[in-house]
């Protein structure tokens, strides 16, 4: 085999191992925090563990969830990968977030690592998609109705970028609609009028 394919694929590999470290659980337990698993909406992201009333372990899970996102694709661009391989590394390090084998395969909804990952893609695609999020929490106060809007308007921020020819265009894409389907359940509690806003304490 290629040894240049045999990088690529170790690349994809590694990014979702990197993805796989849940930095909600990992911050919890350093903070002696509950698992965030176990209340509020039980979704070991930084939204939910901001319900524990610590917001230094919610900004520190919100900043490692996006990091890993944003080095998985920043290393692929070092390693110098074709414009194909790094929407594989990018979907890699989101899959391991909403997947990850660390975790038995019980993970993250993938708002903060999609940021970190479209930042990491282009500056301006996630400079948009996030102020996206910023605008529609800072009205609204829900984080899961942000998260929704910003996955919808996110392919078109990088067709109008990069174009559609491009492969990283279907990565974001992809990451779109899983976005939006790992929030599906928080679309019914919007439309009954039970989503928990910004800044609620845990149940």
């Amino acid at each position: 085999m290629d040894q240049s394919l045999l990088i690529s694929i170790a690349a994809v590999l590694v990014a979702y191992l990197i993805g796989s470290i849940s930095f909600a659980v990992v911050v919890s337990k350093m903070f002696r925090l509950a698992d965030p698993r176990s209340y509020g909406s039980k979704n070991p992201g930084a939204t939910n563990v901001l319900r524990s009333g610590n917001k230094k372990a919610a900004v520190l899970t919100l900043i490692g969830d996006a990091l890993k996102g944003w080095v998985a694709v920043w290393l692929a661009y070092r390693m110098d990968l074709s414009a194909g391989w790094i929407g594989l590394v990018a979907l890699a390090v989101f899959l391991g977030h909403l997947w990850p084998v660390f975790f038995r395969f019980v993970g993250g909804k993938g708002v903060a690592t999609a940021a970190g990952v479209l930042l990491g893609i282009n500056l301006w695609i996630g400079g948009g998609t996030l102020l996206t999020w910023i605008i529609i929490a800072l009205f609204f106060r829900y984080s899961s109705l942000a998260a929704l809007i910003s996955a919808i308007f996110a392919p078109f921020y990088a067709v109008l970028i990069l174009g559609t020819a491009n492969p990283l265009v279907w990565a974001v894409c992809v990451m779109s609609v899983l976005l939006i389907y790992r929030h599906s359940k928080n679309i019914q509690n919007l439309i009954a009028g039970k989503e928990s806003r910004l800044g609620s304490k845990k149940a």
